[in-house]
């Protein structure tokens, strides 16, 4: 489907992108450049990309061309225009929040996904959102829509390793939960779950990497009553944020 200009989360053409790299780097997602650009501003835009550890990548015009059907000289970006805070600062907004449970994306694919888990996590009153750099969903404006909001008002940080951006919140003392099911993994609604905590959210295909999953304190599956594959990363978000919400009731 090619993106038009009502789309807030595409940004169009060289200056721009130029001047969106130089003022506020941390709100590009990423940058698409047609193979055989080069000049002196598009090697500006690389290395202000390489700099600030913003992927980039050169493709063909027919695939510039899906991403924005309009006049882009070259140059594409994507961009999270509510920026995005340093992973402390989501933990720390944890501990002042009615629900102090933050969620850890663990390459969530789908922005849809990603709107509907903000949109449940705001509601319920919970902090904020951690995303890896690399391998996750573009927070634009299907995940926007999908969020009903929630993404404006949610803090996001973007870690660069996961993996580390745990073992911070384990040093802040916070409660690390895999959403996976393995030979330990707990009944979500049966064992107690304890906040300050981050529940981490796996990949729609393979779920929570084995790397992540090594940095949490402990793994919790939903029951399922009848022989069923599993549920949407979406919905089973939001049953074990449900989870969390009812011990603040209890």
């Amino acid at each position: 489907m090619k993106h038009n200009d009502t789309d807030n989360s595409i940004l169009p053409g060289i200056k721009p992108v130029l001047e969106q790299l130089q003022s506020a780097p941390d709100r590009v997602d990423s940058v698409t450049i047609r193979k055989g650009r080069k000049n002196a501003d598009t090697d500006a835009i690389v290395n202000l990309c390489r700099r600030h550890g913003v992927r980039f990548t050169f493709v063909q015009d027919a695939a510039l061309a899906k991403l924005y059907s309009g006049n882009h000289q070259g140059v594409v970006a994507r961009v999270f225009n509510a920026g995005y805070v340093e992973v402390e600062d989501v933990l720390e907004a944890a501990l002042n929040s009615p629900m102090k449970l933050v969620l850890a994306l663990d390459q969530v694919q789908d922005p849809g996904n990603a709107g509907t888990l903000a949109r449940t996590l705001y509601a319920l009153g919970g902090a904020g959102i951690i995303i890896p750099k690399h391998n996750a969903s573009a927070l634009g404006t299907a995940a926007a829509k999908a969020s009903a909001g929630a993404l404006a008002k949610l803090p996001v940080a973007r870690a660069t390793n996961l993996s580390r951006a745990l073992e911070t919140a384990l040093d802040m003392g916070f409660n690390v939960y895999a959403a996976r099911f393995d030979d330990n993994s707990q009944n979500a609604f049966t064992t107690e779950l304890y906040t300050p905590a981050v529940l981490v959210l796996g990949n729609e295909d393979k779920g929570v990497r084995p790397g992540v999953a090594k940095r949490c304190t402990a793994s919790i599956h939903i029951p399922m009553q009848r022989q069923f594959d599993s549920l949407n990363v979406a919905q089973a978000g939001a049953m074990l944020m449900g989870c969390f919400y009812s011990k603040l009731q209890s």
